[in-house]
């Protein structure tokens, strides 16, 4: 049974060797040609930029790099159970290729990347090649013990590792160097594998730097959430006390004189109930309206989509809209959807000069998922996401769900406005 078990034992660790020696072998093979070539790449097309046409291929040639990494990653944990962590920053897929190039090289986790490349084309080589060295060159320090030595020497000296074999005393040297040699396969083989994955791991994983700046992150959007919804409050506020309070209270007071007036001036009594009820009407009205900035009834009761129909009809211009959602995100993310596409129709009405404006809604990706909404005008063009512009509000509000806005708006126009927002829809 015992040695049943020892069989078993060795014939797994001998497996293991093996394993690491080829994958490490055609990780090597693959390395140099692919890291050297989407190093010169990526080195070139940002050199390019200046004039323009790295405007173009830069993404095209981070996003290779990118998915080169990713697969790096995924040999890690399925071949050595290393786990290496990525933290890409989200960009708006209709973003427009200025936009898109220098998101892509203001995110960190692209110049890891990039070093990574530099990195693996040299000491990645040579840990990934080391596994198969340390089981392949013993078979050639056998050979030369075996008298190949004096094939190869043509007669003289030939050197194996550091052993000049020239006799039979020095062929049995190189013939020890070689088993010394596998041993070193076969107990570090597979570590030597691991070691490769694990330097890739020391250049590639974003470390704890990348979650203090998350949290960092996560703490600012908390803030601007919090700094609006307070903002929110003083404003229900401010229109309850200077709009329907006020209504409701000089509504009493005619009541008050209507009743004092009933008896002595019947006509002027019945004036005043004609203006007290017009007075209910439009108190009704601000209440209304007041209750369609908190929560609009419609997208509480049929969803984002149709909120955002509803809102389109009320628009001086005419506006086309696009629904294609499969099912409805959380209440706040739709509320945070519906006020986001409220103000930057606002603005285009307001600013863009459009006679046309086109809105598309549609969710992309399995599983969680992307809420993606676009907004198009025809107009002047020109508008930018700044302090004190409402798009900056906007990219606050959205920010508070990991959610991002990208605009393009050259002089002269079209401008498109594109926000995504991470969710899943029931």
């Amino acid at each position: 049974m015992t040695t049943n078990t020892n069989s078993g034992g060795f014939r797994g660790r001998a497996r293991e060797v093996l394993l690491a020696a080829v994958r490490g072998l055609v990780l090597a093979l693959v390395i140099l040609p692919v890291s050297v070539l989407c190093f010169v790449l990526t080195a070139v097309s940002v050199a390019l930029i200046p004039i323009g046409v790295g405007i173009v291929t830069t993404p095209w040639i981070l996003g290779g790099v990118r998915d080169v990494a990713d697969v790096r990653r995924r040999l890690a944990y399925e071949w050595c159970g290393v786990r290496i962590r990525s933290a890409y920053r989200p960009l708006p897929a209709d973003a427009n290729p200025w936009a898109r190039t220098f998101g892509m090289l203001r995110d960190p986790q692209a110049g890891r990347d990039v070093l990574w490349l530099f990195v693996d084309m040299t000491a990645g080589f040579v840990t990934a090649l080391l596994p198969a060295v340390l089981l392949l060159y013993p078979l050639e320090g056998f050979a030369v013990a075996a008298g190949l030595w004096r094939v190869l020497s043509g007669g003289g000296t030939y050197w194996y590792a550091f052993v000049p074999v020239s006799g039979p005393p020095t062929a049995f040297g190189a013939a020890a160097t070689a088993v010394v040699l596998l041993v070193g396969a076969w107990y570090l083989g597979p570590r030597l594998l691991t070691a490769h994955f694990r330097l890739t791991r020391a250049v590639l994983d974003p470390g704890e730097g990348e979650l203090v700046e998350r949290v960092r992150v996560l703490t600012e959007t908390r803030k601007d959430a919090v700094d609006t919804s307070a903002a929110e409050l003083r404003r229900i506020e401010r229109d309850l006390h200077d709009g329907a309070q006020a209504r409701l209270v000089a509504m009493g007071m005619d009541l008050g004189t209507v009743e004092m007036l009933m008896d002595k001036d019947p006509a002027k009594a019945r004036e005043l109930l004609a203006r007290t009820r017009r007075a209910s009407v439009e108190a009704l009205g601000e209440l209304r309206d007041l209750v369609r900035g908190i929560h609009p009834p419609v997208l509480a009761e049929r969803g984002l989509g149709d909120a955002v129909r509803a809102l389109a009809l009320r628009l001086p211009v005419p506006t086309e809209v696009t629904v294609e959602l499969p099912g409805r995100a959380d209440a706040p993310v739709e509320s945070a959807a519906y006020f986001a596409v409220s103000e930057v129709l606002t603005n285009a009405v307001k600013h863009s000069g459009a006679d046309r404006i086109w809105v598309d809604l549609h969710h992309v990706g399995e599983g969680g998922g992307m809420l993606r909404i676009s907004v198009t005008d025809h107009g002047r063009g020109g508008a930018v996401v700044g302090a004190g512009s409402g798009l900056a509000g906007v990219e606050r509000r959205l920010g508070t769900f990991d959610g991002v806005l990208a605009v393009s708006s050259p002089a002269g126009g079209p401008t498109m406005v594109t926000m995504e927002i991470p969710c899943a829809l029931s």
